[in-house]
């Protein structure tokens, strides 16, 4: 049964909000739907061990970013994938899960695209991110980081 499974994508998830401290948040627009904004996102492979390694591994693959920094937050999300992304899963799996991780930097800096997942990115206030992004679990981890922000707290 794992050896079957191994061929569809794990449902479990990380997604990555870089901001830095002049309040600014990355987005990336990805090259296989031209209207989704997002943040840094990416699943598990059957090996990863730790949600961390993943979101670290996903940062450097989408970004170009080194994570010297990488907070989790200690948030997870549960969500119905997709219709459009279903069939890169096992026909059981109707649910993803997703850890919520944040990458905090000094000021904005260019990045380097994977072009096969994203052709576009840009950095963009709070506000205009959580309206920008395209999911409902990243609008949120948008706007609680802002809150964290604004009061000063510690996620």
């Amino acid at each position: 049964m794992l050896l079957q499974t191994k061929k569809f994508k794990r449902p479990e998830s990380v997604l990555v909000v870089v901001y830095t401290r002049t309040e600014k948040v990355l987005l990336l627009r990805r090259s296989d739907d031209p209207g989704f904004w997002q943040s840094v996102t990416g699943s598990l492979r059957w090996e990863e061990k730790e949600p961390r390694r993943a979101a670290a591994r996903e940062l450097e693959e989408e970004t170009g970013l080194t994570p010297l920094e990488l907070h989790a937050t200690g948030w997870v999300n549960r969500y119905t994938i997709l219709p459009q992304w279903r069939h890169r899963y096992a026909p059981e799996v109707n649910e993803n899960r997703e850890h919520v991780f944040y990458l905090v930097l000094p000021d904005e800096r260019e990045i380097v695209l994977n072009i096969r997942e994203h052709t576009e990115y840009g950095w963009y206030s709070f506000e205009a991110a959580a309206e920008k992004a395209a999911s409902w679990s990243n609008r949120e981890a948008i706007l609680k980081l802002k809150e964290n922000v604004e009061t000063g707290r510690d996620v």
